[in-house]
């Protein structure tokens, strides 16, 4: 509604007001009350404003500032001048109702959360962000306070991205149009060739921007809205997530000690992804025997289903050498591998890869681009450097030492306290044990008992898709300092004697 103030007193009066928008420059408040009238229709269209002269003389404002402020206001369509007449409200302007009276601090401008309506967010939103599924599924150090990265190799890192930067040509500062840098999916492919069997060539590597991406990519170029997709159960919360968001129909398979393990009747169920943690299920830690390999390849060509083999952690197993993937056994092309940085090197570089079957790799490398429009490669190049000079291999070696000691003192601790009472799964290899519970215990309960003595653990049965089959505890100890590991360790024990009455 139009006031009857001249404008003058109307501006006056917003700009009195102590708490409208005191930090900004006299310039920007005039601009941002002028526009909140107009908005508000306070000034309403086609209403003629004073000229620059009469407003600075009345506002005891420089003209120069009005001036400014009004080109402002006419640049962005708000009012509109006519040469010998003056300027006015532009007649163009959006409804907006207001209430009467002073203007507050935000502009009337200020998108507000509708309380009725429509729902904001889609179905597939609504039902992606009802819960944080991170803060709930993610294995997070046990222990408070940061996260321990002193065995990464700052100062070699820091120099690798310096001569990078400083040797750099334009090139690295554009997309990834190929899949990623040469010499870095050069680097992983022979990385992957020696420690984990994989079969790849060079075209085959493709960077990402993590397990997240890589997962996302092969959902939506190998899947179809309501295609069914095998995962585990327990399963990684990540894929599932991914899954969801692309519409597929998620069919939990239960886990055993040999891994995956379909009934009869759900082998007639023609999935069209499967998704497998062979080498260390996450969660649970059980290693894929050789007959579910073996299983699941032939499903796999017979019925044209797509195995998706997340080997997050392969490099982390403490007693004997890395099993081999799952795709050195593949001899039909159904298996799409992929690997991640974000463990071995820090969280946050967010630098992961795929190695795709040969008929995949230029729609793939097609799609990655159009869809994500892949970057980083300054990072890349480091990334790359840092694996050839042998970096890697130290830094691996180094952290496996040093992960394996924090498990084994985790593990000692927890018997010392509980004794024989639990079982340690897990423990052979990643980052993460399980600490297993009779049936009747509540881990949810127990994990928020944990918490309130400042321990972050998990409830296996949080994992599960459908009825949890097994309860128990995921206990993150590779980002945890080692002095805290035996303190912790024995508070968590007591926790769980008070929890389980053990």
């Amino acid at each position: 509604m139009i006031t009857n103030l001249p404008t003058a007193e109307l501006l006056s009066d917003t700009l009195a007001q102590a708490d409208f928008l005191p930090r900004l420059p006299q310039q920007r408040r005039l601009y941002e009350a002028a526009k909140a009238a107009i908005l508000s229709q306070q000034l309403g269209a086609g209403c003629k404003l004073p000229s620059t002269r009469n407003l600075a003389k009345d506002l005891g404002i420089a003209r120069n500032t009005i001036i400014a402020a009004f080109e402002q206001l006419v640049a962005e369509g708000f009012v509109v001048t006519s040469t010998g007449s003056g300027t006015y409200v532009a007649a163009t302007l959006p409804t907006v109702s207001r209430p009467k009276g002073k203007l507050k601090e935000l502009p009337a401008s200020t998108p507000k959360i509708p309380l009725a309506g429509p729902a904001p967010l889609s179905k597939r939103g609504a039902q992606l962000t009802e819960f944080a599924a991170g803060e709930r599924y993610e294995i997070q150090p046990f222990a408070p306070g940061d996260c321990d990265f002193s065995t990464f190799p700052y100062k070699i890192w820091q120099r690798l991205q310096n001569r990078v930067w400083r040797d750099s040509w334009s090139e690295l500062l554009d997309y990834g149009k190929a899949g990623g840098y040469l010499p870095l999916r050069r680097a992983i492919a022979e990385y992957l060739r020696v420690s984990r069997s994989v079969k790849v060539s060079i075209d085959q590597v493709m960077i990402t921007a993590g397990t997240q991406q890589s997962l996302d990519l092969c959902a939506q170029l190998l899947a179809d809205v309501g295609d069914t997709a095998w995962v585990e159960n327990p399963c990684y919360w990540g894929a599932r997530r991914v899954f969801e968001s692309c519409d597929l129909h998620l069919h939990p398979i239960a886990v055993d000690a040999e891994g995956i393990a379909p009934t009869a009747s759900e082998l007639m169920s023609k999935p069209r992804l499967i998704y497998v943690t062979p080498s260390h299920q996450y969660p649970t830690g059980v290693v894929m025997s050789l007959a579910r390999r073996r299983m699941l390849l032939e499903l796999a060509e017979n019925e044209g289903a797509w195995i998706l083999e997340d080997d997050y952690d392969s490099e982390f197993r403490y007693t004997g050498r890395p099993l081999a993937a799952l795709q050195g056994l593949d001899a039909h092309g159904r298996v799409v591998y992929m690997g991640t940085f974000s463990k071995v090197l820090y969280p946050g570089i967010k630098v992961g890869y795929l190695v795709v079957p040969p008929l995949l790799v230029e729609p793939f490398k097609s799609a990655l681009y159009d869809l994500h429009r892949p970057g980083q490669l300054m990072i890349q190049a480091a990334l790359a450097d840092f694996i050839a000079a042998g970096h890697f291999t130290t830094h691996i070696r180094k952290i496996r030492q040093a992960y394996g000691a924090k498990r084994e003192l985790l593990r000692k601790t927890l018997v010392a306290q509980v004794g024989n009472n639990i079982k340690i799964s897990g423990e052979e290899s990643g980052l993460h044990l399980v600490i297993e519970l009779p049936d009747q215990v509540d881990d949810v309960a127990l994990a928020s008992l944990a918490a309130e003595s400042g321990i972050a653990v998990k409830p296996l049965s949080n994992y599960y898709l459908q009825q949890p089959v097994r309860r128990g505890l995921l206990v993150g100890y590779a980002y945890v300092n080692m002095d805290k590991i035996s303190y912790y360790g024995k508070l968590l024990a007591h926790v769980i004697q008070a929890g389980t009455r053990l």
